[in-house]
């Protein structure tokens, strides 16, 4: 490995950016996106860390690579990276990369409004509807997404005691919902939230070993992500978040795979009805619209079948050089 080039668009998803890697990818092995994750981690982490870290990237970053499919049915395949690694399941990271592919034509759907995209979390159904080359808004119908435990507890410093649920829409996220020692998220700061959420993750997987394991693939586990949730800016909104990932970022979307997580969470403990809409807002108060498309089983246990409908622009073309003979920060770097 030296000298390495790649091609990127970059966009946003209602804040929160996304970098479609267009060439210079590796070709993977396996037999299904899960697989390929794998494989993509052991052997070309490097392209993540360099592409998602300073000086080419920032706390913040994610971006996804595009592959043929493994089924011919199917329009594409799709690898997620990010500051934290792969994630099986990414929902600002979808709706971005298919807003980039379809407005730049990256893929041609079997279908016109329709993509049938592989995951490495499994099948995703999207619908999109497009105005001349502009794509106006993405919906994806999500994988199964479910309540896995609720009422635990956790020591957070500063706060105290916290009671918090663990719910899976993709990823799984541990939800703090406003009690005694947490009012919400309108009366905290982001830095704050981050300096919380480190602790807490840790805590959780320790305190919880090998409570959180996806029932139908053992490779996606352990709470990865936090959803703190308060009061909505807006009156149209039912519910806003932050949401914590990677080592130190808040999602600047309301996250999809958080989104579909909150969904079922809501759905099994009758707060929310099959078919009905829920507007969510990020920290920063861009909304995506969630809603229970239909109730299913997974692993012996209620779960729900999740849409999330969002819109995302592309700012620019990324033409990035990662040289390790020449750049001693070629693979990048994290400050904080």
């Amino acid at each position: 490995m030296s000298k390495h080039t790649f091609v990127c668009i970059d966009a946003h998803t209602c804040g929160n950016p996304v970098r479609v890697i267009k060439s210079g990818a590796p070709g993977l092995q396996g037999s299904s996106m899960s697989e390929k994750r794998l494989y993509f981690l052991k052997e070309f982490d490097w392209i993540r860390r360099g592409l998602m870290f300073e000086p080419r990237g920032h706390d913040m970053m994610s971006g996804s690579i595009l592959y043929p499919p493994h089924d011919s049915k199917n329009d594409a395949a799709i690898l997620f990276i990010e500051t934290s690694g792969c994630l099986p399941m990414c929902g600002h990271g979808t709706i971005g990369t298919i807003t980039v592919a379809i407005e730049e034509g990256l893929i041609i759907p079997k279908v016109a409004g329709k993509v049938s995209l592989e995951t490495p979390a499994g099948l995703i159904g999207i619908e999109y509807q497009q105005t001349n080359k502009k794509v106006d808004w993405v919906k994806l119908t999500n994988v199964k997404s479910y309540l896995v435990t609720e009422k635990l507890t956790i020591d957070c410093p500063e706060l105290g005691e916290i009671t918090f649920d663990v719910s899976y829409g993709g990823n799984f996220y541990a939800i703090v919902d406003p009690q005694k020692n947490f009012s919400g998220i309108q009366d905290f700061t982001a830095s704050k939230i981050v300096q919380y959420s480190q602790i807490v993750r840790e805590r959780i997987n320790q305190k919880y070993p090998n409570w959180f394991v996806h029932p139908e693939n053992e490779t996606i586990k352990n709470v990865t992500h936090l959803l703190w949730t308060g009061t909505p800016i807006t009156e149209n909104s039912h519910g806003r978040n932050a949401v914590f990932y990677g080592d130190k970022a808040i999602d600047r979307s309301p996250c999809g795979t958080g989104t579909s997580a909150r969904l079922a969470q809501l759905y099994a403990k009758g707060k929310l009805k099959i078919g009905e809409k829920y507007i969510h807002e990020s920290f920063i108060g861009s909304t995506f619209i969630g809603c229970v498309e239909n109730e299913t089983m997974i692993g012996g246990k209620l779960a729900i079948i999740p849409s999330i409908q969002g819109w995302a622009k592309i700012y620019g073309y990324n033409t990035i050089i990662i040289d390790t003979e020449d750049d001693p920060y070629a693979l990048g770097f994290s400050v904080i």
